[in-house]
């Protein structure tokens, strides 16, 4: 049987939690252990939701935080319950798996972290960190980042970039947003969860990104919000499309969803054009299988994992959000999701009745 890919230090539950009280299915079936791997970008808010989960519900959830890429390949391969992902699945990634559905848990916000010393506040457009990233602008004095922070004693030194050497969703959205604004980014790199950076530093995820930020003089790089609130680093303000520079917020990362949501959630929101929006915003999302028996697994089994998302989805949780630096989701995306869930099956029988 192949293991599951989990990176023991992002394993956020022990297994002992199964024998929990306070079990909100009244023994109508036995407690679960259920896996999944994947972003690191939504970890702190899934670290605080699963054990919350596993006190009321009596299910211990195990997640590993290995990318978004590295989830994906787990549930291509059946070994885990659900995949973690900042980058919904394209439609050629679908072709290849057995039809699948994907269920936002929150929103979030893509940060560019800096560490310049005596630089409390830095404003960037898209173009100039497009530039950056690009290899185009290489001083941190350059014309262009001296136009749009007049006040700021920026030094005479090299931009050392900072990106995920990994497979991550975080690495999508980021390319994503450059897409949308760049069009020299568009046609030399474009958008991926892994992209061919020119130059800088690879690090190993969210975590990885930050610490380097942070022990790196004169860097800047891509990591989601709430590593930089924890490590302290500073970040920059972003001009969104009505001109506004924005720092990230439950509030401006909600601006930023407030358009259509199609039925199956497969959204960009970044760069929105809404008043408000921080362009950087994303959802992030739980891909599970639509018919659940695979892998031997069991219909309590597949029972818990909707009952895991539900919670997920409910106001309980959802309220974590901000407590932990994100967002929470828009009611339409919440109801699209659970009317989502009722085509999931076991055996060809739908599970929620």
């Amino acid at each position: 049987m192949k293991k599951i890919f989990l990176s023991i230090v992002a394993l956020t539950f022990a297994i002992a939690m199964t024998s929990c009280g306070g079990n909100t299915n009244n023994g109508a079936r036995k407690a679960q252990q259920l896996s999944g791997a994947g972003a690191t970008f939504p970890l702190p808010f899934y670290n605080v939701v699963f054990e919350q989960f596993a006190e009321v519900n009596g299910d211990a959830v195990a997640y590993g935080g290995i990318g978004s890429g590295g989830g994906v390949r787990n549930l291509r391969d059946k070994i885990v319950d659900f995949a973690g992902s900042d980058a919904f699945l394209s439609e050629k990634e679908m072709s290849d798996m057995n039809p699948v559905i994907h269920i936002p848990t929150c929103m979030g916000a893509v940060v560019l972290a800096y560490n310049l010393e005596g630089v409390d506040e830095l404003r960037l457009t898209g173009d100039v960190i497009a530039n950056i990233f690009a290899g185009e602008i290489k001083m941190w004095n350059d014309e262009r980042i001296k136009e749009l922070n007049p006040q700021a004693l920026l030094p005479n030194e090299a931009i050392i970039p900072v990106f995920r050497s990994d497979g991550s969703g975080t690495t999508f959205v980021f390319t994503d947003y450059l897409n949308k604004v760049s069009p020299m980014w568009a046609s030399r790199f474009g958008a991926g969860k892994s992209v061919n950076f020119p130059a800088g530093q690879a690090a190993k995820g969210n975590p990885g990104v930050a610490g380097v930020i942070k022990q790196t003089k004169n860097s800047i790089g891509y990591v989601g919000s709430e590593y930089a609130f924890a490590q302290k680093i500073a970040y920059a303000k972003i001009q969104n499309q009505q001109g506004e520079f924005v720092a990230p917020s439950s509030a401006s990362i909600s601006a930023s969803a407030s358009g259509e949501i199609p039925s199956d959630t497969r959204a960009s929101i970044t760069n929105s054009d809404a008043k408000g929006a921080y362009p950087i915003s994303t959802f992030t999302w739980m891909i599970i299988y639509k018919e659940q028996n695979y892998s031997d697994r069991s219909k309590e089994q597949a029972t818990a994992t909707l009952d895991l998302i539900q919670y997920i989805l409910s106001d309980e949780a959802q309220k974590i959000t901000a407590y932990v630096h994100y967002a929470p989701l828009p009611e339409k995306a919440k109801e699209i999701s659970l009317s989502n869930l009722k085509t999931v099956t076991y055996n060809g029988e739908a599970i929620l009745q």
